[in-house]
C-alpha cells in the first residue's frame, strides 16, 4: 500500500506540469483572464504527488500547484524499474490499466499518466487509458492506481505467511503440473 510521506525536507522534486487551462470571466469592463495548472511532483524514486493551482497569471497559477503537490504526497511501492502488478481501476469516466513490462521495454504511455509515472521512477510499464481522457481524471485514477499497489512483504504479512510461500503459490499455480492421481 502506498504511504502518506510526512517530512519532505530532505526529498529533491522535480515537478512536471500536466494541464494549463485558461479560463474567463464576463465582466463589465470585458473579459477577465484566469489559469488552472495541474502539476505533478515526484523524487524518481518512488515519491509523487499532485496538486491544482488558480491564479490571474499562468507562473503563480503553476507555483501555487506546486506547492499543493508538495503537500499531497506519497511513497509508491515499485519493483526494481517497473511496479510490482497489473491493476485496472475506474475514476469517474476513466478506466486506467497499468501493467508492469520487462527491462527495456520503456514507458509506453500517453498524457498524465506519462507525466505522473516519469516522475515517480518508473521506467519499464505498460498504460492504457479507457474512457474519458480528461487530465484531471486520469491523473486521479493514476493515483488511484498507484496506491492500489502492494509489494511482496505487506502482501506476506497480510496473509500471515512467509515472504517465500508468497512466491511459491505464485509458481506452484503457473508450473503447469497437476495432481489428478493419474501415474
Amino acid at each position: 500500500m502506498a504511504k502518506r510521506v510526512v517530512s519532505k525536507e530532505a526529498l529533491a522534486l522535480e515537478d512536471r506540469l500536466v494541464w494549463l487551462n485558461r479560463t474567463s470571466k464576463v465582466v463589465k469592463g470585458g473579459r477577465r483572464f484566469g489559469f488552472a495548472a495541474l502539476v505533478v511532483v515526484g523524487d524518481r524514486q518512488g515519491v509523487v504527488g499532485f496538486g491544482l493551482g488558480k491564479a490571474a497569471e499562468a507562473n503563480v497559477a503553476i507555483a501555487k500547484g506546486v506547492e499543493a503537490a508538495k503537500k499531497n504526497l506519497y511513497r509508491i511501492p515499485l519493483r526494481r524499474t517497473t511496479i510490482p502488478h497489473m491493476v485496472s481501476v475506474k475514476y469517474e469516466a476513466t478506466r486506467l490499466i497499468l501493467r508492469p513490462a520487462a527491462p527495456g521495454t520503456g514507458l509506453i504511455a500517453g498524457g498524465a499518466v506519462r507525466a505522473v509515472l516519469e516522475v515517480l521512477g518508473v521506467q519499464d510499464v505498460l498504460a492504457k487509458v479507457i474512457g474519458s481522457s480528461n487530465p484531471h481524471n486520469v491523473v486521479r485514477a493514476t493515483f488511484k492506481a498507484l496506491m492500489d499497489l502492494e509489494d511482496a512483504a505487506s502482501i506476506a504479512q497480510r496473509r500471515h505467511v512467509s515472504l517465500q510461500k508468497v512466491f511459491h503459490g505464485v509458481y506452484e499455480a503457473h508450473s503447469g503440473t497437476s495432481n489428478t492421481g493419474a501415474q
